[in-house]
């Protein structure tokens, strides 16, 4: 609070006012311009109004040398500080004081309404801002005296985090021996049988000739094709059988040239 009680701002300049020397007040009804000399004001200059902390200066100075005329310290407004008069909007009652604390009530008024309006406007939101700061200060003070929440872990205190689970990602498919994804099978179809991983280039062919007969069709690295027909039931020569009396005159004829 010192700090800013020491920094001074200004809220508004007005570079025209005249000041009138206004009657005591007879009774308790507001004050009336008309009853002021309106054609002759008493003293003419400019007003500037200032800030120390939560109090507002109204400053009457000089034009030229800028030295101080009279000024109204006002603490609340609308107050006694400063007051308005019943039948004009710009013309304004202030009370002034010296460095002694004695006051007397002088008559201020503006030639242009725009001037009065804004003159009035300044002291509105210097005291609106002063209401914030109050509060604000009374809050803190409640919270301060209240009791505080104690956010600390007591002893043997455990806390449980449960942290969701990301999505699964998806689990990539299956490859062949060459790289290649196997593709799912055709609806209500049948999956034919892989083809023989075998090395080998030979085609056996069976042929079943009575019991025990086949062929074997083997391929060699020449491409060329044998067959080969086996009869367990015959030798090499084949069946060689001939007729009785052949073998007997082949038999006589041997006997006589030996």
């Amino acid at each position: 609070m010192a700090a800013e009680a020491e920094y001074e701002s200004i809220l508004c300049v007005k570079p025209d006012v005249n000041v009138y020397r206004i009657p005591p007040r007879a009774s308790n009804r507001a004050y009336r311009a008309a009853d002021w000399k309106l054609d002759a004001p008493d003293w003419s200059g400019r007003m500037r109004i200032t800030a120390k902390g939560k109090v507002a200066f109204i400053k009457l100075e000089d034009k030229v040398s800028g030295e101080l005329f009279a000024q109204a310290p006002v603490k609340e407004y609308p107050g006694v500080a400063v007051e308005t008069v019943s039948d004009s909007s710009r013309y304004f009652v202030l009370r002034i004081q010296d460095d002694n604390g004695r006051s007397a009530f002088i008559g201020v008024g503006f030639g242009d309404r725009g001037d009065a309006f804004d003159f009035n406007v300044a002291l509105q939101d210097h005291f609106k801002w002063v209401k914030q700061e109050n509060e604000l200060s009374k809050n803190a003070q409640l919270g301060d005296s209240g009791p505080k929440l104690d956010l600390g872990f007591k002893e043997g205190q455990t806390i449980t985090l449960n942290i969701g689970q990301g999505k699964k990602r998806d689990k990539p498919r299956p490859q062949g021996s060459g790289g290649f994804g196997l593709l799912p099978p055709p609806p209500g179809g049948k999956i034919a049988p892989p083809p023989s991983s075998g090395s080998s280039n030979h085609n056996i062919v069976q042929q079943t000739g009575g019991t025990a007969t086949g062929c074997l069709l083997e391929l060699d690295s020449s491409n060329s094709n044998t067959v080969v027909q086996s009869n367990p039931s015959s030798d090499l020569w084949g069946d060689f059988s001939a007729p009785a009396s052949f073998r007997k005159q082949f038999c006589d004829s041997s006997s006589s040239e030996l």
